[in-house]
């Protein structure tokens, strides 16, 4: 599938057409400029992956900029309540709207959960209507245009080709656990209700989608992962039947879960001359939270602005590269001490936890000051926030 190309041969490169890649390539294209996006899927291979996102609302600003937040309609399902459970110390915390900051009070959602295939949906048909965009799709690693660009980013994800052929190290820690991802009918949720459950094998997000469904994303040790997935659709609702909150009960399992590693990586350097790694090419973290996407969007957010005030080549690509560590380190930190704190059941940690999460649950500045790095970024805590 090849959209008309531009007069020119295009002067940016992006390799990988994601979620990230066909979003940075569309607010690439909203600037005029001329972009060439290769992939080796094809567009219905892009479109078919079976998960879910959390939208904050840092990614919301995003697409509203690039116009696409209105057309994207009935597929954001909002959560205006995020349920936070500790099952080792018996804590809990609710965060609800009067927790976001005033100027994302009035967007009435703590965050939104957005599936995959009608996402991709719109950008490939934003990206096809582009007279700004190439479109390479279905290309495989050696089709690839190997003509040079002014520009080339990295979005072809964690095992990033493009990263290792660049010579690109990257420093990563592999979890002992493992993610199972699932999509379940549940009753017993009231509507706009989200869950984060910490328990000592990991955490357990709860996510809802449309039609009363939910997406549940379920942290264990690897192989308890794959012993899941591979539980008749029965045997897989009485096991998560026993992991949900009281009077949450699973009724139907609309698709196969899947089970797959987690990481924490980050890539040692986020330019290569004129050419830089953006979203997982560069940087995975842990998902608790539901932070990975909005992170990378992160990457779109400020590449585009940089490419918007300075144009393209190798300054832009060292500014991008500052200018975004500081928020992938911490993230990446923070998500994987969530997870060391909360999934540890030594007693000087349980106690630690009975102490912080009443404190929590109490303050209201601190429940702020918690959901403002999450749903805003840490570098814009008490910073003055766009609409």
């Amino acid at each position: 599938m090849v959209a008309s190309p531009p007069d020119a041969s295009p002067s940016i490169h992006v390799r990988g057409a994601g979620p990230t890649g066909s979003l940075l390539a569309l607010a690439l294209a909203h600037q005029g400029q001329s972009v060439l996006l290769e992939d080796p899927l094809t567009a219905p291979e892009l479109q078919s992956r079976s998960r879910a996102y959390a939208i904050t609302h840092s990614s919301r600003r995003l697409l509203q900029r690039l116009d696409l937040w209105t057309s994207l309609g009935d597929a954001l399902v909002p959560f205006t309540r995020l349920d936070l459970r500790d099952a080792g110390s018996g804590g809990r915390v609710l965060f609800g709207q009067q927790d976001l900051r005033r100027s994302n009070r009035r967007h009435q959602a703590i965050g939104w959960i957005l599936d995959h295939r009608p996402l991709m949906r719109l950008l490939l048909a934003r990206l096809e209507k582009s007279p700004h965009v190439t479109l390479g799709l279905g290309r495989d690693q050696d089709q690839m245009t190997r003509e040079p660009a002014a520009f080339v980013v990295a979005a072809d994800g964690p095992s990033s080709p493009t990263r290792q052929s660049w010579g690109i190290d990257v420093v990563q820690h592999r979890y002992r656990q493992g993610c199972l991802t699932a999509k379940v009918v549940l009753r017993g949720v009231e509507p706009g209700g989200a869950y984060e459950l910490f328990r000592p094998e990991g955490p357990l997000a709860v996510l809802p989608m449309a039609d009363g469904s939910y997406q549940v994303v379920w942290s264990a040790p690897m192989q308890h992962c794959l012993d899941r997935a591979d539980l008749a659709d029965g045997a897989f609702l009485d096991a998560l039947a026993t992991v949900l909150p009281e009077g949450v009960e699973p009724d139907l399992l609309l698709d196969r879960p899947a089970a797959f590693p987690q990481t924490w990586m980050l890539a040692r350097s986020l330019r290569h001359g004129p050419a830089v790694l953006v979203g997982e090419a560069g940087h995975r973290c842990h998902p608790v939270g539901g932070q990975g996407l909005n992170l990378c969007w992160r990457d779109v957010e400020t590449l585009t602005d940089l490419v918007a005030s300075q144009g393209i080549g190798p300054r832009t690509a060292a500014r991008y590269s500052r200018r975004r560590w500081p928020d992938l380190l911490m993230v990446g930190l923070a998500t994987d001490a969530l997870v060391r704190l909360f999934s540890n059941r030594h007693p000087l940690l349980v106690a630690f936890r009975q102490l912080l999460l009443p404190c929590l649950a109490l303050s209201s500045p601190l429940r702020r000051l918690c959901l403002s790095a999450m749903t805003d970024g840490p570098l814009r805590v008490g910073r003055p926030l766009p609409d």
